[in-house]
């Protein structure tokens, strides 16, 4: 009993970090949750004969990893829209199409990881001083495009890259958590960076405003949103702005095609009636609400959007339109009206 109490009491602060890891090699919630289920049940069964040769957190990141790597060796990647072809140019067709076959990439919302914007961390990351450009590096970590490219890197080169990048662990330290020489770990490290640059270039410019100017672009967004204005929306977008609707997968860039995607989808549909402020990946986030069917006054929950800034407007909508999202963000699935 003493040892199993030890175990819970040293390991479950590790948590939060270990779930971030699983999910950048995975790209799923749920996968990400079972894996660290599993690990924490191989370390716990294994924990009396813990040498403690490496630290609780670096074995706690190796079983994690293996099992990870042995879960990806016959998974296909998990993409978002904008990954798999051309951006579509009929906003006014029929977008209910949902192909079977494609297993998507999840956001992850933050409140699965305890992430403090104000604090300036977020767990899985090293711990960063709050100040503004170590707030922007400990967001990068999970944001949605460093996530959704990492899907097209070999899960060995995956596990190398998010450790020594992102994690910022030494070579040594990743050569001994995945049993390699140092030079084979160089060498997975150049081969994932030069991928990396090849599927995303622009994946670590990350230009948002500061966090007084983005309340203030969200809280437009969000009203004109609600009031299905637009052309208010069109302000705040960039012109070669995206959206996007997993599980849908089409996708629709520029300002003259979005302006058609909005203002269609709204007379279609009807006004949303809430939009409610969260965050996912490190991003700002709404929770979208919208009339129940029989409008008996309620309001339930449509979808999840996460934004993605360039500099003072928004680059990249990610409407994912799976209503459980906004429940893992911890937020009431109905609301009154």
């Amino acid at each position: 009993m003493r040892i199993q109490e030890d175990f819970i009491r040293l390991a479950d602060p590790f948590r939060p970090e270990i779930l971030a890891h699983c999910y950048r090699m995975l790209g799923s919630i749920h996968d990400a949750e079972d894996l660290v289920q599993e690990t924490y049940l191989r370390a716990w069964r294994s924990y009396e004969g813990f040498e403690g040769r490496a630290s609780l957190r670096t074995w706690l990141y190796r079983i994690a990893t293996n099992a990870c790597l042995t879960a990806l060796e016959h998974r296909a990647r998990r993409p978002l829209p904008v990954g798999i072809g051309a951006p579509s140019t009929d906003p006014e067709g029929d977008l209910s199409a949902i192909p079977p076959e494609i297993t998507w990439l999840q956001p992850l919302p933050d409140a699965l990881l305890a992430f403090d914007r104000s604090a300036g961390a977020v767990a899985g990351t090293a711990t960063f001083a709050a100040d503004p450009a170590s707030v922007v590096a400990a967001r990068a970590g999970l944001r949605l495009a460093l996530v959704a490219a990492l899907q097209y890197l070999p899960p060995r080169q995956r596990a190398v890259l998010i450790l020594r990048d992102v994690l910022g662990w030494r070579a040594a330290e990743v050569a001994d958590l995945l049993g390699l020489t140092a030079a084979a770990v160089a060498s997975l490290l150049k081969r994932a960076r030069t991928r990396l640059a090849e599927v995303a270039p622009d994946v670590e410019e990350v230009a948002e405003p500061t966090e007084a100017e983005q309340r203030v672009i969200l809280d437009r967004w969000a009203r004109a949103f609600v009031n299905a204005d637009v052309e208010a929306l069109m302000e705040l977008l960039t012109d070669d702005a995206i959206w996007e609707m997993p599980p849908q997968p089409m996708w629709f860039q520029g300002a003259a095609m979005l302006r058609r995607l909005l203002g269609f989808r709204m007379r279609q549909h009807g006004r949303y009636r809430r939009m409610v402020a969260t965050s996912a990946n490190g991003q700002r986030a709404f929770a979208v609400y919208s009339v129940a069917d029989g409008d008996d006054g309620r309001l339930i929950a449509e979808s999840l959007q996460v934004i993605t800034f360039r500099g003072d407007r928004i680059a990249k909508v990610s409407a994912f339109r799976t209503a459980e999202l906004v429940g893992m963000c911890g937020l009431p699935m109905e609301v009154e009206r």
